[in-house]
């Protein structure tokens, strides 16, 4: 390089890096949230069938909106099983007719109406969690070539028709169901077009309850012993491409390949694998009863409406659908086709040891771990040979690789801080909540000046130049992509992309002929810099977008600002990490400087994100509202509780309370809201459990009275009951009667040694709870178990706590009828529309109204 462009300053080295630096995260951005321009028409130019947005999002809307919220078990939930069982039908018809209409073609299609009962074992949240359900439906289509051969194997593509209590799923996932249909019409129109092997098309009625349709049809469907592979396509979010975020083995890796706009990276498959994300899809029961492999799938982006009642179809981005169901047909056309891997996969598969990632959401990369370790070493060795022709001191580039986790470790630990400040000092939680990215101008600076701060200080001491420094980034890179592969983690790319540009960037400085001095060309940095920035970008948005928003639900006691200061922190490292070195080349009592106007800048970063409000109407809050009839005490109540530590709820919660309290009276008077411990024996949470233990929750005592299903409509009785007292067991069936309330939940405390749920009961005397959800009409439920005497015996009996919400008193979903729904929706009613005006559309709130009590038995 030029001596004159070594001797630039600071400012100068930096406006000459610029547009690399602002242009490469710009790139990465724009292309991260493309998406493909939405299609109208049906046919294309050529009379060619092709997948519209247009078709897709008009069934999202009939079912979101004409139809409603479709919990499970209510009419809605009826309504749109009877609506799916009608397309199904009429796609036969379509089938039917290209047969007619071209003599000769090998293609049939097949319609089931399933209907069955069953019970699983469902562990989440750490807790252990049974389900039973009651003739739960889906819909099943096969399409196939008419052949027994042709049928011996098959995909599965996967859907869910209901949503969730509080939401009208449009997006989740009314939004795949429309994608499932228009990509089977599409197939089955395209002339000449008939499957190697066939498509089982699921549309399974009950996810949200905790999949119990997936596993109806994985346990009792009887085309389920010829699926190979399973394509679950789900929705957390409305915004940006669909995500890749499971492929379970290298055949579906490369299946994924193919699609015209792949979106996925191997650290979103370890990421979800973890567990971390506290998530979970219809995939998990394929996995388990089906043992197959597959892809799972969703839309990620502005998950602040997932299972809220903002999840409408005007919310989901034009493009969405296309981008998904453009990638969901041309799976669906290859894993059909005769190059189908299916066949392979009859006697099983293997985990992935492959490494794939997409570049600027138009290429897919993919290579064994294998090639992947083959790599690494290589640019180690590369990077060793290329580092001692430079006559560097090795001893003091491993120095520098201390130093770099030094700072690191500097860094982490001033992001925390300033997260403990403004949770603890300052009282201001998720200030960075309705910006994804804004946390990175919150704990950005923090997370510098530690860093900085840490290098101005060993650095002297060690003796470490910028040459050195921009070697031991090389060195930390490399070893950690030798290391995290090594490890068995795909996500060790992220090390070797970024290894890759430092070592180019040495290189190009060594053929440059060096800087001198221990100096680096600012060339150097360009190059070294590529990588990160591209990459990097790509890492941080992907995981805001899905951080950020998931922070609003994970519990009001949850270190949110740490866990996001942390991400910032980490990534932060990735993004800038020749910040270090760059900062060296202008000497100690330069980075020095840069430490404390960082330390400056994270002061007045504090000081901005403190007066910000985390919530507004497009990122709002979550509210739990719990109107609660006691059909035992005659005791009523109503239960508030959020599921983010945000400030101001305690507040928001007397205002409630004495809104809540003049409407009841009618005389003004006030009521008073008590904060209650959420525990296994808070029983009036327990439809929601176990999702109850992230709330935060409040009680409001109201006038107690009678409840109409305190009739005897709703109650639980043992219907077998046999005491053998030398065995000291008692055998019982319990039956629970609930006509017009679903979601019935039961806990009771006792050592089972066994029952009809499963084979392997919790081996102690325990608290157990078991959730149901049947089809809308079916109002009875039942279990048979054996209990050790002395923890169920007469006259001290079996204390069964149940509860239920009442199928018309869910507020907004039930508001077309909330004349049926009794005081529960007088009350839902006028609060949420006080909620509205006093949050100022801040606030999302799911009204419940619940029934609930305790049997002795």
């Amino acid at each position: 390089m030029p001596s004159s462009q070594r001797r630039w300053g600071f400012f100068r080295s930096l406006l000459a890096l610029s547009p690399l630096l602002l242009g490469l995260p710009a790139v990465s951005i724009w292309r991260h949230y493309a998406l493909p321009a939405p299609l109208v028409d049906e046919y294309d130019a050529a009379h060619t069938p092709q997948l519209s947005e247009h078709a897709v999002l008009a069934h999202t809307r009939h079912l979101s909106e004409e139809i409603g919220f479709r919990t499970v078990g209510t009419r809605e939930h009826a309504r749109a099983d009877a609506w799916m069982l009608g397309q199904a039908h009429a796609l036969k018809a379509l089938c039917d007719d290209a047969v007619r209409a071209e003599p000769g073609r090998q293609l049939e299609c097949e319609v089931w109406h399933q209907q069955g009962s069953g019970s699983h074992r469902f562990d989440i949240l750490g807790k252990r969690l049974y389900k039973t359900y009651v003739r739960l439906t889906n819909i099943v289509v096969r399409i196939s070539n008419g052949t027994e051969e042709g049928k011996q194997h098959a995909v599965l593509a996967n859907a869910h028709l209901d949503s969730t209590l509080p939401s009208p799923g449009a997006a989740d996932d009314a939004l795949a169901a429309g994608i499932l249909l228009e990509a089977a019409r599409t197939l089955v129109r395209t002339p000449h077009w008939s499957p190697a092997h066939a498509l089982v098309l699921l549309w399974n009625n009950a996810e949200e309850s905790l999949q119990d349709g997936s596993h109806l049809f994985a346990t009792q469907h009887p085309v389920r012993g010829s699926v190979r592979a399973a394509i679950n396509l789900e929705a957390a979010g409305s915004t940006g491409p669909e995500l890749l975020f499971q492929a379970t083995s290298a055949q579906m890796v490369d299946a994924y390949a193919r699609v015209p706009r792949p979106y996925g990276t191997v650290v979103a498959n370890d990421i979800f694998s973890s567990g971390v994300l506290m998530s979970d899809t219809d995939f998990r029961q394929f996995e388990l009863y089906l043992d197959v492999t597959g892809l799972d799938m969703a839309v990620v982006g502005h998950s602040y409406f997932y299972h809220t009642r903002k999840d409408t179809v005007n919310y989901i981005e034009p493009g969405v659908a296309q981008h998904m169901g453009d990638n969901a047909l041309a799976l669906l056309r290859f894993l059909s086709s005769p190059d189908s891997p299916l066949p392979e996969l009859t006697t099983g598969y293997s985990r992935p040891t492959t490494v794939y990632f997409s570049f600027l959401n138009a290429f897919f990369v993919q290579y064994s771990f294998a090639t992947a370790t083959a790599l690494h070493l290589v640019l180690l060795a590369s990077s060793v040979l290329l580092v001692a022709a430079q006559s560097a001191n090795i001893l003091g580039v491993l120095k520098g690789v201390a130093l770099v986790g030094a700072a690191l470790f500097s860094a982490l630990a001033s992001a925390n801080i300033v997260a403990l400040f403004m949770v603890h000092a300052l009282h201001a939680p998720l200030s960075w909540f309705r910006t994804e990215y804004s946390c990175l101008l919150l704990y950005g600076p923090a997370a510098l000046a530690g860093a900085l701060a840490s290098s101005a200080v060993l650095a002297p001491r060690l003796r470490i130049n910028e040459r050195t420094l921009f070697a031991a980034q090389l060195f930390a890179h490399v070893g950690l992509a030798v290391g995290v592969q090594s490890a068995g983690f795909g996500s060790a790319a992220l090390f070797f992309l970024s290894g890759c540009s430092f070592f180019a960037g040495l290189a190009l400085d060594a053929a440059l002929g060096g800087g001198g001095q221990g100096r680096m060309g600012l060339g150097a940095y360009a190059l070294g810099q590529a990588a990160p920035l591209l990459f990097g970008t790509e890492l941080f948005w992907s995981v805001s977008d899905i951080f950020v928003p998931l922070t609003g639900r994970m519990g009001a006691d949850s270190p949110a600002d740490h866990i996001i200061a942390s991400i910032v922190a980490v990534s932060g490292s990735y993004l800038f990490p020749l910040a270090l070195p760059f900062v060296q080349r202008f000497g100690p009592q330069f980075l020095s400087r840069a430490a404390k106007v960082s330390a400056l800048a994270t002061g007045a970063a504090v000081l901005v994100f403190a007066l910000r409000a985390p919530f507004d109407a497009m990122h709002p809050k979550r509210v739990f509202v719990i109107y609660n009839e006691n059909i035992t005490t005659n005791a009523v109540s109503l239960g508030v509780g959020t599921s983010d530590p945000a400030p101001g709820f305690d507040a928001l919660v007397q205002d409630i309370a004495a809104f809540v309290g003049a409407s009841a009276d009618g005389n003004g008077n006030a009521t008073v809201a008590e904060k209650v411990d959420m525990h296994e024996y808070n029983g009036d949470w327990d439809v929601l459990y176990p999702f109850s233990a992230f709330l935060s929750p409040y009680e409001i005592a109201l006038a107690p009275h009678v409840s109409a299903y305190a009739d005897g409509r709703f109650h639980v009785e043992a219907a077998r009951d046999i005491v053998d007292s030398a065995a000291g067991t008692r055998a019982l069936t319990l039956v629970v009667r609930h006509p017009g309330i679903i979601w019935t939940t039961i806990a009771f405390d006792a050592h089972v040694l066994s029952w009809s749920l499963d084979d392997s009961p919790p081996a102690e005397h325990t608290r157990h709870f078991v959730k149901e959800a049947s089809f809308y009409g079916e109002d009875e439920w039942s279990i048979d178990l054996v209990v050790r005497l002395g923890d169920a015996a007469p006259p001290g009996g079996l204390q069964v706590n149940f509860v239920g919400v009442q199928e018309t008193a869910m507020w907004p979903g039930k508001a077309r009828e909330k004349a049926q729904g009794g005081r529960a929706m007088v009350l839902f009613e006028a609060l949420d529309g006080w909620l509205e005006d006093h949050a100022q559309g801040t606030v999302d709130v799911t009204l419940l109204g619940c029934v609930g009590g305790v049997a002795v038995i």
